[in-house]
């Protein structure tokens, strides 16, 4: 086989095969036998009948036809393994150029490929990220948290206001046509928290147990979304919580420590882990977008254009693919689809420069992925969906998602490799150390504990560490009880 790689743009090239025919002998044999099963033929048992015979009975061409249907994939993969400047990253456009019965077959494979990028030196980086500090109003603010998940409710005989507890009967009327879907009774409510009805809060504030109102807002969802209504709340009773006093005997019932000194100290040390935790994924995060703002990075148009191909589907999904709801919806966050397109296309850009770049350095670093790692990545990933980690493999098996997990460990061990190379420091330019975050240069398994950056730079698992100090000592509370 001889074969010729054409480089038509930094990110496509086409590739021309030619196989003579005496490197087909064994596609003949399956085609022969594949027919045989297939075709009837007096005299022959089903899988029996000589070639010349096959031949005679149905012609050339259709032999000719399965021979190249299942020699050509294996001849490009061929093509492509031996030429070792050619990476592909999409599925590639093939065309048969030539049959010569007897002599060979040629074919030509236009694919794009991964773009040959000069990265920066990792030495010379330099990140900022904040400082780590915490204030005695975060250590307050947790305390607080943790209070309130002791704290009670008790009946008042006033007006509600902010931080108050109501049970409400809602109801909504367009055009004077009562809305069902918008229909609820003995609703609990807090009022200030926002994200139920635009209004609502300012409605309930002055309202009394028994006291009814009517306000007008628009509606967000349904048949209705984006118009007017009029919504009428009802207060049934309203109550006011009552936090615990923040002394030793709440520390004694609200955790494993026998005063509130040690209690405040424990928040202290865990808001510091947590902000140094976000100090890391602060790192990770800059550091790689400075990769690719320092990077020239060509994209490979089919690549993005199956990534904005998957975006989209996945946003249509969510309406069961009704292009109408799916407008109503972009019209309700005063979006046209025009202006949808045009994001989800810069988004697409986005997360596949990215994962070039990361491609890029862990060759460039020689990174490697472990079975162990593999599998902690599966077994964490699996329990993200809650699913058990054996069914998890067998389902990503059957959608042939492996290499993606693959892929992605590999990435977010490049990142760390970066991080660890390049230079941290705080805003007034003092180095920061985060080493014992990051892991020894032999140890990888410390990727994990840093979340996740997906492709288009955002956090597949943001870090609300800090707003969960509160329930894990509360949870360890529950535990020595």
């Amino acid at each position: 086989m001889k074969s010729t790689v054409e480089h038509l743009s930094p990110t496509r090239v086409r590739i021309n095969v030619e196989v003579p025919f005496d490197e087909l002998k064994p596609d003949f044999d399956r085609a022969y036998k594949k027919i045989a099963q297939q075709v009837r033929i007096p005299g022959f048992r089903p899988g029996k009948a000589p070639a010349r015979i096959l031949e005679a009975r149905i012609g050339r061409g259709p032999v000719l036809d399965e021979v190249v249907n299942a020699a050509i994939p294996v001849k490009y993969q061929e093509a492509v393994v031996t030429s070792e400047d050619v990476k592909p990253i999409g599925r590639p456009d093939i065309e048969v150029t030539e049959i010569a019965d007897g002599e060979r077959i040629a074919f030509t494979a236009e694919v794009d490929i991964r773009p040959e990028i000069t990265l920066p030196d990792l030495d010379g980086l330099i990140v900022e990220v904040d400082e780590t500090e915490v204030t005695e109003d975060e250590v307050t603010e947790q305390l607080d948290q943790l209070r309130a998940r002791f704290g009670t409710l008790a009946g008042v005989e006033r007006p509600a206001q902010s931080g108050d507890y109501v049970q409400i009967d809602l109801s909504a009327a367009v055009d004077g046509e009562e809305i069902e879907e918008a229909t609820t009774t003995g609703f609990s409510y807090e009022v200030g928290q926002g994200g139920l009805i635009d209004g609502i809060d300012e409605a309930l504030e002055g309202m009394s147990a028994d006291e009814e109102k009517t306000f007008t807002s628009k509606l967000v969802a349904g048949e209705h979304a984006d118009k007017d209504a009029e919504i009428t709340v009802k207060v049934t009773t309203v109550k006011e919580r009552h936090l615990p006093e923040a002394d030793d005997e709440f520390a004694q019932l609200a955790s494993e420590f026998d005063t509130l000194d040690e209690l405040t100290e424990n928040l202290r040390e865990r808001l510091g882990r947590s902000k140094r935790m976000e100090q890391a994924a602060q790192a990770r995060d800059r550091l790689l977008d400075k990769l690719v703002e320092d990077t020239e990075v060509p994209l490979p148009e089919s690549v993005v254009a199956a990534e904005v191909e998957t975006r989209t589907h996945d946003a249509v999904h969510a309406f069961d693919h009704d292009e109408d709801k799916f407008g109503e919806f972009l019209s309700s966050q005063d979006k046209t689809r025009e202006q949808f397109d045009t994001e989800t296309r810069e988004e697409a850009e986005k997360a596949v420069r990215y994962r070039l770049v990361l491609d890029t350095l862990a060759d460039r670093e020689e990174i490697s992925v472990g079975d162990q790692e593999l599998t902690e990545r599966i077994v964490y990933q699996a329990q993200q969906y809650g699913m058990a980690p054996e069914q998890f493999v067998q389902q990503i098996q059957q959608a042939g998602q492996l290499g993606v997990i693959y892929q992605d460990v590999r990435r977010s061990k490049a990142l760390i490799t970066a991080v660890r190379a390049a230079t941290v420091t705080l805003p007034g330019g003092e180095a920061v150390d985060l080493s014992d975050l990051l892991g020894p240069d032999e140890d990888e398994t410390t990727v994990e504990e840093i979340p996740a950056t997906d492709v288009d730079g955002a956090d597949d698992t943001a870090d609300d560490a800090a707003d969960t100090t509160a329930d894990e000592t509360s949870d360890k509370a529950d535990a020595k009880a």
